[in-house]
């Protein structure tokens, strides 16, 4: 398939881009990293221009990353490629199925519909029920609604005087005005992402916590490790992952005393904590993936 062009939106000179990247290659010949801040979309003559490529033109598009950090800005930028969608190109995962997941207060509440068990959580713009929130939780976990790798989380003890979890739910006000908070969850040292293709479980690869942080991520010193979840766990993260229909994701899961419980299901999903945690390389099982689809 030397013919098909497929591109790949993500950030350039990043591992898991640049593998993608490599895949695509390998397997139709071609070659296109796509940096969104750098397309410009012109309605009048129904192009999406990179570079001077149009985008609209290309067979296929991989969204693999679509801004380095996510805001409310991250939606825009996928709202562009639903005109490549319109031109008939086919974008994998679809941009309006990203948007559901780049809002974590989004995920969580199709999540929470359907019944998927996750931490205790409560959304609020407003200081006094962010304070109770804190203190009826004993510890609270303060997301921001757009962020990855716990970039931007912080933790405040509900066993601190009210003055101080105060000053400290305002401090996270000032950059976040709509709170997300959730009960912070004793962990056993590690959580699993959980690896999905079209639906299909492919294996789970678990984040084993670094020194003292609070959290998993590789980003606070954690390191990958193979997991073995229970046949359970794997269902549940089945049935949280199926609310979405994306092409390729991870499920981030915890085993705690009560059960499974869900924390996120991911925009993209992890090809570095498939290739390392557990020997997988999801790239090229997305490319090849992405071939059938075009191919039908």
């Amino acid at each position: 398939m030397a013919e098909t062009r497929i591109g790949v939106v993500g950030i350039p000179g990043k591992w898991s881009t640049e593998v993608l990247a490599d895949a695509v290659e390998a397997a139709t010949g071609f070659r296109l990293v796509i940096d969104m801040a750098g397309v410009c979309l012109d309605l009048d003559k129904r192009r999406l221009e990179y570079r001077k490529q149009d985008l609209c033109r290309l067979d296929a598009l991989i969204i693999k990353k679509i801004s380095a950090t996510y805001s409310p800005n991250t939606l825009d930028r996928l709202e562009l490629l639903r005109v490549a969608e319109q031109a008939g190109v086919r974008v994998f995962s679809r941009a309006e199925r990203v948007l559901r997941l780049i809002d974590r207060l989004s995920c969580t509440v199709s999540l929470r519909n359907a019944g998927i068990p996750m931490p205790d959580t409560r959304v609020t713009e407003d200081v006094d029920a962010a304070v109770t929130a804190v203190q009826d939780f004993g510890s609270a976990v303060f997301k921001p609604l757009y962020s990855t790798k716990a970039r931007g989380m912080c933790v405040i003890d509900g066993k601190q005087s009210a003055d101080r979890i105060r000053a400290e739910v305002h401090e996270f006000r000032q950059r976040n005005p709509v709170m997300y908070i959730q009960q912070k969850i004793d962990l056993p040292g590690q959580d699993l992402g959980m690896v999905f293709l079209a639906g299909n479980y492919l294996g789970s690869y678990a984040r084993v916590s670094g020194g003292d942080a609070w959290n998993t991520t590789i980003h606070s010193g954690g390191r990958y490790a193979a997991g073995t979840p229970p046949d359970g766990t794997i269902e549940l993260a089945h049935r949280a992952q199926g609310l979405f229909g994306m092409d390729f994701t991870t499920v981030d899961v915890a085993e705690t005393s009560a059960g499974p419980i869900v924390f996120e299901v991911s925009a993209f999903g992890g090809f570095r904590g498939a290739m390392e945690g557990i020997g997988i390389d999801a790239a090229s099982l997305y490319v090849e993936h992405v071939l059938k689809e075009l191919a039908r």
